[in-house]
């Protein structure tokens, strides 16, 4: 796409979320999901419904990359995408409460992810790992052919990688990040239903972008803020203003992502002390973190109006 000049029909101009200063290409999400979706659909025919699902986001989504959707519909486009997973995996079975639950579950993971993209290397990078990690607790537990579907959006992320990794040639942009949200969501359900681990077991993987996007959209709410605009208020976008830049930012959020997927694959195969003293761990690990950051950063920014 780049070498032939096709990658320049969406253009990510920079904004008042923005951590970019110069326009980029935002359509990488397009050979990232086409290539992971492919590399999965070959696997296993019962993997096709979510994977065309992931499909059907990509194309609404890049139409939103190069047009523009508003917000409405958008969500509402979210929302039937959570809805037909629910019903055609049978997730109706968990009640109606449950079902509902499942459905907000899938709808946050696929904006959250979203919120998330906006440093280089950094969407790339979660999918990497927790596609990755998502496969190896997969394949311990038998299930080849969902590691390998896991792996395939896995190796096409690292692929995306090598073009996104400070400096950027070129973002995902919402095709990218919305499908892999909703994959992030669907797939953790899926590996759920099917025995692989427990329900705590994707928040863990995906932790680093869940508490993240989470936290800051409850400080949002409280301070009075509108939530649905730009903005840079999250942790990871306090980092690079802060002075750490992309690369070194997203250097650390991998290390966080290696060690909570780590230690999410290792304790599936605890007993449930061992689980609940992991659980324990890590929020008190992001409290800090979060409490660390809060602090510098009102520092800095009274020193700035001084």
């Amino acid at each position: 796409m780049l070498k032939r000049g096709w990658a320049g029909f969406a253009i990510d101009h920079p904004n008042s979320r923005s951590l970019h200063e110069a326009p980029i290409p935002r359509t990488g999400g397009l050979a990232l999901v086409v290539g992971g979706v492919v590399g999965a659909g070959v696997l296993q025919s019962q993997f096709w419904p979510a994977l065309s699902i992931a499909g059907g986001l990509l194309i609404v989504s890049l139409w939103d990359d190069v047009r523009g959707l508003s917000v409405v519909w958008r969500f509402l486009m979210h929302f039937l995408a959570a809805w037909v997973f629910v019903a055609i995996y049978g997730l109706h079975d968990l009640g109606f409460v449950g079902a509902i639950m499942a459905v907000l579950a899938i709808v946050w993971m696929t904006n959250l992810y979203n919120f998330m993209d906006g440093s280089d290397g950094l969407a790339g990078g979660m999918a990497l790992f927790g596609f990755g990690f998502y496969g190896l607790a997969a394949w311990l537990q038998g299930d080849v052919a969902f590691a390998g579907q896991c792996w395939s959006v896995a190796v096409a992320s690292l692929a995306f990688l090598f073009f996104n990794f400070h400096p950027a040639r070129i973002f995902m942009g919402d095709a990218g990040s919305i499908p892999l949200g909703f994959l992030a969501a669907a797939f953790g359900l899926m590996g759920w239903r099917a025995g692989s681990w427990p329900v705590w077991f994707p928040v863990l993987v995906f932790s680093p972008f869940i508490l993240d996007a989470s936290v800051t959209l409850a400080k949002r709410l409280l301070s009075g803020e509108k939530v649905w605009q730009a903005h840079r208020e999250h942790y990871y976008q306090r980092l690079v203003q802060m002075g750490w830049g992309h690369r070194r930012t997203a250097q650390v959020e991998y290390v966080l992502m290696v060690l909570a997927g780590a230690s999410a694959v290792w304790a599936n195969g605890q007993d449930d002390s061992t689980q609940w003293a992991i659980s324990i761990f890590w929020v008190l690990v992001y409290l800090l973190a979060m409490w660390l950051v809060d602090t510098k950063w009102s520092r800095m920014q009274g020193q700035s109006r001084c």
